[in-house]
């Protein structure tokens, strides 16, 4: 679609909107010079037509019925079959909604992708299906993934299989559900401030948050480039390291990814030998008054003294800021989020990796029809962003990462080099 070059009145509004005052002889200038640069967006649309990939049509999907989704935890539901081998081979696996599976809708939990259907899989999705598995659905996450509750996705609360009044946790909600309730093998999940960890803690399954950029994120909805983080979700520790065999490795696409990275073998790993490994243990997460339980500190020490049983050196690790991590998290997820998330209609600018146009602007326009239908989460993180960045110039996100002695690799604040 042509791109409309905005009239005189318009280019003077533009022009308002940076505190600028032309004259109107000034604006009269500018108008056709602002046609004449938009006039390269619609060659660049026409160069875009001959590249855009076409979704599959032989994957039908439907949304289940009440009765055959008790739990809330299924989007759509689906059967599209991997290859006839492969590591995970008879293995089904749900994907959760802020992930594109071509051909099958995409809703992420919001009113602001309703409707959409990516033309393109995922990484994440190609890798599945070229490993044998069978992707049964999509599950349900949060409302832009911005929730670590259950109960904020447009399409009702997700509950939990254990006791369904209970919270499932978020925003990998679904993901969690349908794995613990043993409706599927594996699912993927994705997590930028414990959207994979908190579900499966809730639900009694392993989680897994891999090192950032081990698995590509490209055709994942983005929330914030240095937060965003997909993972496997599974009932046993050897499932999560089969599948992330699988899922780890660059892709080229995914500006996150090291241009070094190199995965390892995670499931050949699991009988290996642990003597020599170094854990180490924050000592600010212990006796947090009015947050800590004494329970699960013991619990943790106790789990750190088995370690050591097993040769495995357990070191204490102090870490000032841990205690005001969150402080730190809100500020990267607010402003970051604000400028990529909303602002930049989910991708934002200024990086070299995969973008998807079309997701792009459905995003764009529908956030702008249903802006009032956000979970209060995303209201709030708008809000509070949009005001950072008006106010306060986004400022705070520019956060400082002194050195250890000796080392040229920024650090979170310590007193311990370890």
């Amino acid at each position: 679609m042509p791109v409309r070059p905005p009239d005189e009145n318009e280019v003077a509004t533009l022009a308002a909107g940076y505190g600028m005052k032309p004259t109107a002889d000034e604006v009269a200038a500018y108008t056709p010079i602002v046609a004449a640069f938009l006039s390269s967006y619609d060659a660049v649309e026409e160069l875009y037509a001959g590249l855009a990939p076409q979704a599959p049509a032989d994957r039908p999907s439907s949304r289940p019925a009440e009765a055959d989704n008790p739990l809330g935890a299924w989007y759509v539901t689906t059967d599209i079959r991997g290859a006839a081998d492969g590591p995970l081979a008879g293995r089904t696996v749900a994907v959760k909604d802020n992930v594109a599976v071509a051909g099958v809708p995409m809703m992420n939990g919001s009113h602001t992708l309703e409707g959409f259907v990516p033309r393109e899989d995922a990484t994440v999705v190609t890798r599945l299906l070229e490993a044998g598995a069978t992707i049964t659905g999509k599950a349900v996450c949060e409302d832009l993934c911005f929730s670590g509750g259950s109960h904020t996705s447009v399409t009702g609360p997700v509950r939990n299989p254990w006791d369904p009044t209970r919270t499932t946790g978020g925003s990998s909600s679904g993901s969690a559900a349908l794995v613990a309730a043993g409706e599927v093998d594996l699912a993927l999940g994705g997590d930028q401030g414990g959207s994979v960890r908190m579900p499966a803690a809730f639900s009694g399954i392993v989680g897994h948050k891999p090192t950032h950029g081990l698995v590509p994120y490209t055709g994942a909805f983005p929330i914030e480039l240095t937060l965003d983080h997909l993972g496997p979700m599974t009932r046993t520790v050897a499932d999560a390291a089969a599948l992330l065999d699988v899922l780890a490795g660059r892709d080229g696409g995914d500006p996150r990814q090291p241009a070094d990275l190199v995965p390892e073998q995670y499931a050949a790993a699991l009988g290996g030998d642990v003597s020599g490994l170094r854990v180490g243990v924050v000592v600010e997460g212990f006796g947090w008054a009015e947050l800590s339980e004494p329970g699960v500190d013991d619990t943790v020490r106790a789990a750190a003294g088995r370690l050591r049983e097993l040769g495995i050196e357990v070191v204490d690790v102090d870490l000032p800021w841990h205690r005001h991590a969150l402080h730190v998290w809100n500020v990267i997820a607010t402003d970051g989020a604000t400028v990529q998330m909303i602002e930049g209609n989910g991708y934002g600018w200024n990086y070299e990796g995969r973008y998807d146009p079309d997701l792009i602007a459905h995003y764009g326009r529908q956030r702008r029809e249903v802006v009032d239908r956000w979970s209060p989460t995303v209201t709030a993180v708008a809000l509070a962003g949009r005001w950072s960045y008006e106010r306060e110039q986004t400022r705070h996100y520019a956060i400082w990462r002194p050195r250890c002695a000796g080392s040229t690799t920024p650090r979170w604040p310590t007193s311990t080099c370890w």
